[in-house]
């Protein structure tokens, strides 16, 4: 079960960075940038991080790497230490077929870890009905953060009966659409709708390629005799590893405009295409999405939060073109750039952490 506040702040909505993995140029963790990052998240009024995901790299897990727990441990300790004065909402990632599922949810609930956002990317030809028994087992173990990952980078399709399945498993509390795509993006809030559990699940977008579109559509549908309604209330994205506090004031200005009847609707639109065409520097759509990770690590390196853009995967690299698309995106959008804040918290040693944005979105 959900402890109350994290359950309160994840179904408001909040800011979830995918925390990314820092290491050294011998290829080893940097523990000391790991949390300093970490308090960067802090800081900036993120409302939790998710630690153990794509963008904290999949080679964690290989034995010659070991890292899973590793990470998820300082993670957790660095929270610890902050000890913030409102809730912090903890994610670890959970991957592979059942077995690995269940220790690494199994670790996850060992370190304090709220929810597991399982990946169902090792299931590539089971029938659906194996992998909803797939996440009623880890649902057992973690309140799950469902995950739907889109096919370019390894995710398959998945039907709306099979999401409605999903919403229905007791112990699912969130799900993170990352689909980059209309069609399947509805089936997941359709298939919401129409379950019982509909109160009881939050929705959060992950398609960065329409961040502030998604957060800003509701769902609706006739069920019966009453209108359905379901909204994005936040987002779990890699884009937001990145630039983090303005993600904080953006996700505020979102529900503010939402809450203000739209007035704003134009200037919120162009930021939806603003936003997106950062994250197309980022996270590299040109070429496949090959240069998505180490885009990320890019923008933390020019601000001073990593030394470099290594990973454990030596073929993850710039793609050709990929740093001077981050030099025109960092130019033509200043106002979604937080580089000040970044130098101020690295200039006061990460101690910082508040932000009135953040403030704002507790109220």
């Amino acid at each position: 079960m959900l402890k109350e506040d994290i359950k309160k702040l994840l179904f408001e909505g909040t800011v979830i960075p995918a925390h990314p993995l820092v290491l050294n140029s011998d290829l080893q963790l940097d523990e000391h940038r790991q949390r300093r990052l970490t308090r960067y998240y802090m800081a900036s009024g993120a409302g939790g991080v998710a630690i153990g995901v794509h963008t904290t790299q999949f080679e964690i897990r290989d034995p010659e790497v070991n890292l899973f727990e590793k990470v998820l441990a300082i993670t957790a300790d660095e929270i610890e230490k902050a000890a913030l004065d409102r809730p912090f909402i903890k994610v670890a990632g959970i991957c592979g077929l059942t077995a690995q599922a269940t220790k690494e949810a199994e670790i996850a609930v060992r370190y304090g870890y709220d929810l597991g956002l399982v990946s169902m990317a090792a299931f590539r030809d089971e029938p659906e009905s194996e992998i909803i028994e797939h996440i009623k087992t880890i649902a057992g173990i973690i309140p799950v953060f469902g995950f739907y990952l889109q096919a370019a980078i390894g995710g398959r399709v998945y039907s709306y009966d099979f999401w409605r399945q999903f919403a229905n498993i007791p112990g699912v509390y969130a799900i993170k659409v990352a689909a980059f795509n209309r069609y399947q993006t509805l089936d997941v809030a359709r298939a919401v709708c129409h379950s019982h559990r509909r109160d009881d699940i939050a929705l959060y977008t992950g398609n960065d390629d329409n961040i502030v579109a998604d957060l800003l559509t509701p769902y609706r549908f006739d069920i019966g005799e009453k209108t359905v309604e379901k909204r994005f209330v936040g987002g779990l994205l890699g884009h937001w590893a990145v630039w983090t506090e303005k993600a904080v004031h953006l996700l505020a200005s979102i529900k503010e405009s939402v809450e203000g009847g739209y007035v704003n609707a134009e200037e919120m639109l162009r930021t939806n295409i603003a936003v997106t065409d950062m994250n197309a520097a980022i996270f590299d759509p040109a070429h496949n999405f090959h240069g998505c990770i180490t885009g990320v690590h890019e923008v933390l390196r020019r601000q001073g939060l990593m030394e470099g853009i290594w990973t454990l995967n030596p073929n993850e690299n710039l793609s050709p073109g990929q740093a001077e698309e981050i030099t025109r995106v960092r130019q033509a959008y200043p106002h979604l750039i937080d580089d000040e804040f970044v130098t101020s918290f690295l200039e006061n040693s990460g101690k910082g952490q508040g932000s009135s944005a953040q403030k704002s979105l507790m109220h």
